[in-house]
């Protein structure tokens, strides 16, 4: 019923898109909209660089889309990290007004709130269409508005990557005992496991990724996946490409927005607003999806080493994962809340996948024509 609903939302929300953008003004009503929608010009701050169409292309669906269901009267600009502010401090910006908006990654910013993590990925968690049921239909959007509450700022999912790979490495790390004393470029709780195990996690943002790989300032980088990453040039910096990215099964992206700047927003736009940010999130994932496995195919003929990680590795990041869970929640109540909140809904889709997709999947990967 969860995922009728949802589909249906997204039906609803699609129609109602295009009703919007088929509100064009006639001879009959053009002088009458004019008058009752205001015209409002907004920036967008962004974590990544423009090179990366399909990530900074979830920011640009977001203003075509506002641009378009409003006739031109509600403009987004976005801008590349850097252009306004660091990548890493997109949240900032929007807190202090110093952007309407902005599109990020809400695990950027676990110094300020350990639980923003959730909003983005956590480790051993949600793929793409788990982590957007728990936001739509399990009661994880409304707990991260009540974070983002704190800040001034009111979020909305606006991009999925899926599960994502799980890094370059200079050299083979078979074991745990080999990843002692490696720098790594990971964000997120997925850094702080990678700590647990004796990595020394660093974030960096993307477009500062390759130099410090190459340069040897960091052994080991994890982005997204394939088609970002060669187009970052990762494949020329390290050999070795492991999977599974296990820290972001289903990485949500958002845009922020100064909760004032909103509250300013006729409630039309602000509808608006969120449906384009929906038809940005699903759009995304479909395009990732869509362009990764031809991008992995040539890092394979370039000669990239495509290596799993050893069952040691993940069995040690998996119980460090939930250990630290653990000691946040018994730490932080805010974190408490959403973990367990989140938990419980992990629990109950696991078990509904279990039946109905992992035993297709299982099926038709073992038995393709």
């Amino acid at each position: 019923m969860k995922r009728r609903k949802f589909i249906g939302n997204a039906v609803i929300g699609a129609t109602g898109t295009a009703a919007l953008a088929g509100c064009r003004p006639t001879a009959t009503n053009s002088g009458a909209q004019s008058v009752s929608q205001p015209r409002i010009r907004w920036r967008m701050a962004t974590s990544w660089p423009q090179s990366l169409d399909t990530i900074f292309g979830g920011a640009q669906t977001i203003s075509q889309r506002v641009s378009e269901m409003t006739n031109g009267r509600f403009t987004i600009k976005p801008f590349a990290a850097g252009e306004i502010v660091p990548g890493l401090q997109v949240l900032d910006a929007v807190q202090t007004g110093t952007v309407q908006c902005g599109h990020t990654a809400s695990y950027y910013y676990i110094g300020k709130n350990p639980a923003l993590a959730f909003g983005t990925a956590v480790p051993f968690g949600l793929d793409a269409q788990q982590q957007n049921a728990w936001l739509y239909h399990g009661g994880g959007l409304e707990a991260m508005h009540k974070l983002y509450s704190d800040f001034g700022v009111i979020n909305f999912p606006a991009g999925n990557t899926g599960t994502q790979m799980g890094g370059w490495f200079k050299r083979e790390v078979n074991s745990v005992a080999e990843l002692q004393g490696l720098t790594m470029r990971i964000p997120g709780l997925g850094g702080d496991v990678m700590s647990r195990l004796g990595v020394n996690a660093q974030v960096l943002p993307g477009g500062e990724i390759y130099l410090a790989l190459e340069r040897g300032a960091i052994d080991a980088a994890e982005w997204v996946g394939p088609y970002d990453d060669e187009k970052l040039g990762l494949q020329d910096a390290a050999q070795f490409y492991y999977y599974p990215g296990w820290w972001e099964p289903g990485a949500t992206l958002e845009v922020q927005v100064n909760k004032a700047e909103w509250d300013k927003l006729p409630k039309e736009y602000q509808e608006v607003f969120k449906t384009a940010a929906m038809d940005a999130n699903l759009n995304m994932l479909a395009q990732y999806d869509a362009l990764n496995q031809q991008a992995l195919g040539k890092l394979l003929e370039a000669g990239v080493k495509l290596t799993p990680y050893s069952q040691e590795i993940m069995q040690a990041a998996q119980k460090a994962s939930f250990e630290i869970y653990e000691e946040n929640a018994a730490q932080d109540s805010t974190f408490k809340e959403v973990y367990e909140q989140w938990k419980g809904f992990r629990e109950q889709i696991y078990q509904w996948h279990q039946v109905n997709q992992l035993s297709f999947s299982n099926f038709v990967m073992a038995n393709q024509g």
